[in-house]
């Protein structure tokens, strides 16, 4: 049967107005412009078309291929319509659960102690993870020979490179990059040779440093007693201070909370050694700040009572899901 392009519109309409369902529809989409369809067959004969013609020929062609993909879509449309006004719904069909994650427990505890310090003017500053022994020991005024530097202790990477072990480096970085005064907060993963059920070779830290004319060990007490209260929630809650030694601070204490009848050591802190701020150029004889540090999974494991710390590590869904109803 020879057809002509003109009168393919009028062979569509009849056949879609007899078409119901949507796999009529495509094949009658494919009787039309499918590999073998009527329409295809006429392009293939373009080339028996007087080359006066073939040009006019071959743009009728594609305006009648743009009228039937477009009536075809119009057809589609329609009989989705129809059949979505027809479909019934039960409403008393249970809805399906879903499962939603939830934030990591170290995640939420970096969220709130962030929240707890930024009310005291505090500043949240990253820094890199992969350090050099100047930033990470010396600026610190941690000296050649000091054990912390040892092998066992601290992952060395080619070269002066190492994995950080603490977060102060962050606050070297802040004082070179800003002016006196300032409160700098310094969340982050920080690596050591360690691990057994209390300790792990990947953890993270918060470490926190004050720099500001006037500052006392009375100024960095209220701050962190009135943190202590606020991260758990009591006002009663007992602390001391002990007299503590690190290169970094002078002089030094660790801050102990009285939880569940034993005195218990959460975090160290002290006032910033002179040679410290010498070492960003910050004058000791004008500024003077106090620093601290905590680890974060032992303050999750006190705000969770979660006896083993590899339990942050293992990806267990079981222990993971217990966070969900926290934000």
């Amino acid at each position: 049967m020879n057809i002509n392009h003109t009168d393919l519109e009028d062979l569509l309409k009849k056949d879609l107005e007899t078409c119901t369902k949507e796999h009529d529809l495509l094949q009658i989409k494919s009787k039309y412009i499918g590999k073998k369809g009527l329409l295809t067959k006429l392009f293939s004969s373009i080339k028996d078309i007087d080359s006066e013609d073939r040009k006019k020929y071959g743009a009728d062609l594609n305006q009648t291929k743009t009228i039937i993909t477009k009536l075809i879509e119009k057809k589609l449309i329609d009989i989705n319509s129809n059949n979505n006004k027809n479909e019934k719904y039960d409403l008393d069909v249970p809805a399906r659960n879903h499962n939603f994650g939830s934030h990591h427990p170290v995640s939420l505890v970096i969220r709130r102690i962030e929240n707890i310090f930024s009310k005291y003017g505090f500043e949240i500053h990253d820094g890199p993870e992969i350090e050099t022994e100047y930033y990470n020991f010396e600026s610190l005024n941690i000296a050649e020979n000091h054990p912390a530097r040892d092998m066992h202790d601290t992952f060395y990477l080619d070269g002066s490179f190492l994995l950080r072990t603490h977060t102060s480096s962050v606050q070297i970085h802040a004082m070179e990059d800003s002016t006196a005064p300032l409160r700098v907060l310094a969340p982050g993963r920080v690596y050591r040779c360690d691990s057994d059920p209390t300790h792990s070779p990947m953890f993270h830290q918060i470490e926190g440093l004050c720099v500001d004319c006037d500052i006392t060990f009375s100024n960095l007490k209220w701050i962190l007693n009135d943190f202590i209260q606020q991260f758990f929630q009591e006002k009663n809650i007992k602390t001391r201070f002990r007299p503590s030694y690190f290169p970094f601070t002078e002089p030094s204490a660790e801050m102990d909370i009285l939880f569940n009848g034993k005195w218990l050591e959460v975090l160290g802190c002290g006032m910033v050694h002179p040679n410290v701020l010498k070492n960003v150029n910050i004058s000791p004889k004008k500024f003077s700040g106090f620093a601290f540090g905590l680890g974060i999974e032992r303050f999750a494991m006190l705000s969770y009572k979660i006896k083993d710390l590899r339990f942050f590590f293992e990806n267990d869904m079981n222990f993971l899901e217990q966070f969900k109803h926290i934000r």
